[in-house]
């Protein structure tokens, strides 16, 4: 067995449940408990394992919305517009995007008026920032 199937595995568990224990994955991937401690670490250390996340169901979330914001940079600014939206505490996860914007930022207010008002308040100032196109997420499907 390759030491990438063994990697593909382990990794593979972790994406479908972050929170499996060692010994979870060693049953599921087929391994020892320190061969999932040695590949993790690799990973980790590799930087292919950036952290461990929740996932979480929007309409769960007692007075929470959650809001996919397309946002749009200047390319001369776009390393300082970056670091000043990483400072707004509302934004969740911040994206680089190839797609129809030039970033992805996951805001979570306690409604879409609060959204309305970081984008006004907070995000737009930004210099460098010329739009914010906001999506609400309303139910997860999967």
């Amino acid at each position: 067995m390759s030491a990438d199937a063994t990697e593909d595995r382990v990794l593979a568990v972790l994406e479908e449940d972050a929170q499996a224990s060692y010994a979870e994955i060693a049953d599921r991937a087929g391994v020892s408990k320190p061969t999932v401690r040695k590949y993790i670490d690799k990973l980790e250390d590799d930087g292919v394992i950036v952290g461990y996340s929740a996932d979480v169901n929007p309409k769960k979330l007692s007075g929470r919305t959650i809001a996919l914001v397309g946002i749009e940079v200047e390319s001369g600014r776009y390393v300082e517009a970056t670091r000043e939206l990483k400072r707004i505490d509302e934004i969740e996860t911040l994206y680089s995007s190839s797609g129809d914007h030039t970033l992805m930022a996951e805001v979570r207010a306690p409604d879409g008026d609060a959204v309305g008002a970081i984008i006004a308040d907070e995000v737009l100032p930004i210099d460098g920032v010329t739009a914010a196109h906001p999506s609400f997420l309303q139910e997860r499907l999967k």
